[in-house]
């Protein structure tokens, strides 16, 4: 099976404005979320999956000087634009790392894609309590291909319910259970002005110009300081609750 890791990214952001070009350590933070794939050693393929927008241009320059692919398609539809890479670039399999998931853990998702090929599971998930933003989702293309006819909206950026709500598809979470990684405090996607000082706290602490410090590494370090994590802990329920608004299974009338 052919497995990729794909970064779903574009530019603009209404609560932090171009989040993903924002400076840490001199990078722009989405070439720190490249490097981060790059380090999953089952991947086939790194794809960074953005718009078609002049607006995203930056984003692909970014990706061609960092030597992945990447994959321009719809705007909202974020599903559309899966389903043209995977036909792109004969994917069977997939990882996804969101552009703001700096920290998302090379292990996990290493572990994401041995657990499709080895497995006969459509959807995975992260389990409850896992470190937010140490993992997203596990995908195989057959399952995305089948979405694809059924949905009945180009709006799919919360398109997990296509996966868990219809009963079509076999859903199982990822196979991990090593307590350092869960945490239900930690925080650690960027969405907020409070996420960047709390990773910018992270990467000048470990001077990670490469991104490739791991979890295991970084979760201790975090427990020893509580004040770091407070940071943007109390955001966690505003960026659920949003999460969980806009949330909504809209099938085509077949």
């Amino acid at each position: 099976m052919q497995s990729a890791v794909f970064i779903t990214v574009r530019s603009d952001s209404s609560r932090l404005p171009q989040k993903a070009l924002l400076p840490i350590l001199g990078k722009p933070t989405i070439e720190m979320v490249i490097l981060r794939a790059k380090l999953v050693r089952n991947a086939d393929a790194v794809i960074v999956c953005t718009t078609e927008r002049s607006l995203d241009d930056a984003i692909v320059e970014i990706a061609s000087r960092c030597g992945v692919q990447h994959f321009r398609g719809s705007l909202k539809d974020k599903l559309e634009r899966w389903l043209g890479a995977i036909r792109k670039f004969n994917i069977d399999c997939f990882v996804t790392m969101d552009g703001d998931d700096l920290l998302c853990d090379p292990e996990l998702m290493e572990a994401g894609i041995e657990q499709l090929k080895t497995t006969d599971v459509d959807f995975l998930e992260a389990p409850e309590g896992l470190i937010c933003g140490s993992f997203t989702y596990g995908i195989r293309s057959s399952a995305l291909e089948e979405v694809c006819t059924i949905k009945g909206t180009s709006d799919t950026e919360m398109m997990w319910v296509y996966f868990k709500d219809t009963g079509l598809f076999k859903v199982a979470t990822l196979a991990v259970q090593e307590p350092i990684f869960f945490n239900t405090d930690i925080r650690m996607t960027l969405d907020y002005e409070e996420d960047f000082a709390f990773f910018q706290a992270i990467f000048q602490h470990y001077r990670c110009i490469n991104n490739d410090t791991p979890l295991r590494v970084i979760v201790p370090f975090l427990k020893e300081h509580p004040e770091i994590v407070q940071f943007n802990a109390f955001r966690r329920q505003d960026w659920s609750a949003n999460q969980k608004l806009k949330a909504k299974l809209i099938l085509k009338d077949l």
